[in-house]
């Protein structure tokens, strides 16, 4: 059976990470992963000047997976370098709760563990539910599922995951399963300057989500019309087109 890598950024005990392991037993041997605690929005750090503590932890008094004190691109490090045999044929990263559509690539966890896979030359897919509050795990795991045999037949480009985001429906209410652009959404961001009990100052930052391109074939707006995003997500972030101007500048001083 094919060895399956799942991990997270919502941490071990997040409900996601629990539908997908479920989901995935009946593709290969799945082996989890992921932060002691919750590590959303962290991006790809890694932890460089402190210790990485790793336990067993058990679910349903069985056990489960193993956690780890550091990032998501942490536990797939150790995770592939210490606590397995040999490298899996697949990460799957999720059920991440939110979208990461658009920039939110950027930020996510979840896609950065995915990338720490594709770094490592193993193939990779992240999974989100487009939703904080909504924990229906159910279609979001079938779609990991179907995605992770697929990916496991026909393979993946070098230095390319798969980023899918699942709208928070049932299953009747999804319409289909798209290929998609990454959009150029980002939050128009503001600070709430609030006071501690010592009436020293502090900030909390909130956002409303901005949708800043609206074709068709975008991953925000595929989403919003009740249909599965699947966009394939390089880490190389080269303008290429721009380094022949580039070429021609002065750029010694």
């Amino acid at each position: 059976m094919p060895s399956i890598l799942v991990v997270n950024d919502d941490g071990i005990y997040a409900p996601g990470i629990k539908a997908l392991a479920g989901a995935l037993r009946s593709v290969g041997e799945v082996t989890v992963v992921a932060p002691l605690a919750e590590r959303s929005a962290i991006g790809h750090a890694i932890t460089v000047y402190d210790p990485l503590r790793v336990v067993e932890i058990e679910r349903d008094s069985v056990f489960f997976g193993h956690a780890v004190s550091g990032t998501p691109a942490d536990c797939v490090k150790i995770a592939v370098k210490c606590l397995m045999e040999e490298p899996p044929d697949i990460i799957v990263s999720g059920i991440n709760q939110g979208s990461n559509t658009a920039t939110n690539v950027i930020y996510s966890g979840t896609v950065s563990a995915a990338a720490e896979g594709v770094i490592l030359g193993i193939p990779a897919i992240a999974v989100s539910l487009v939703s904080f509050e909504k924990k229906n795990f159910g279609y979001a795991a079938k779609v990991a599922r179907h995605l992770t045999r697929l990916v496991l037949e026909k393979g993946l480009p070098p230095r390319t995951l798969l980023n899918v985001n699942v709208p928070p429906l049932a299953e009747e209410e999804i319409e289909d399963v798209l290929p998609a652009r990454q959009g150029e959404g980002r939050y128009e961001e503001r600070f709430d300057k609030r006071f501690d009990p010592q009436n020293r100052p502090y900030y909390w930052m909130a956002g409303k989500r901005m949708i800043l391109d609206s074709a068709d074939d975008v991953d925000d707006v595929i989403v919003m019309h009740n249909k599965v995003s699947v966009t394939p997500i390089q880490y190389d972030l080269t303008h290429h087109e721009f380094l022949k101007e580039l070429a021609t500048w002065k750029l010694k001083p």
